[in-house]
């Protein structure tokens, strides 16, 4: 069995379109009107769709559960925070830092879905190497092993 993508629901499918290739840059790469998948690996439905497949009335379709995101990371963080706050976003939290270092910024997509967005590991990494960090100490933050450190260090 090979795992494909997760599918989430939307209201309204251009809407959707128009927030994941705006603003999270996300490339189409099938567009089927009810049904659209990015090349990241996920796709979107639309509820009305949905609710036929699945057999169930619009009342049975929650949104803003809270309980799932869809998670990306973005080599520019501090350039993608900046342009996050041209858009009207719901944020779930602005910008925090993770005990390990990397930090996150989370916010709801126009069904409130929760997106995160984190900087690479291996710009934590880096950032933390013009830290004057050592690789012994960028490891323990983060919790990676040395090699690991020095591999995303070598790739500068």
């Amino acid at each position: 069995m090979k795992f494909i993508c997760p599918l989430i629901v939307v209201d309204d499918i251009e809407a959707s379109k128009k927030f994941y290739t705006g603003i999270l840059g996300q490339e189409i790469t099938m567009d089927f009107g009810a049904n659209v998948t990015f090349a990241e690996s996920f796709a979107i439905q639309s509820k009305s769709s949905w609710t036929g497949f699945i057999e169930k009335p619009d009342s049975e379709i929650r949104y803003q559960g809270n309980d799932a995101e869809l998670y990306f990371e973005e080599e520019e963080f501090d350039a993608f925070v900046e342009r996050l706050k041209t858009y009207e976003v719901k944020y779930v939290h602005q910008v925090i830092e993770h005990a390990w270092g990397q930090r996150v910024v989370r916010f709801y997509d126009p069904d409130m879905h929760i997106i995160e967005v984190g900087e690479s590991m291996v710009t934590v990494c880096r950032r933390f190497r013009g830290q004057d960090m050592t690789v012994e100490e960028i490891a323990k933050r983060t919790m990676f092993p040395e090699e690991v450190v020095e591999m995303f260090l070598e790739e500068e």
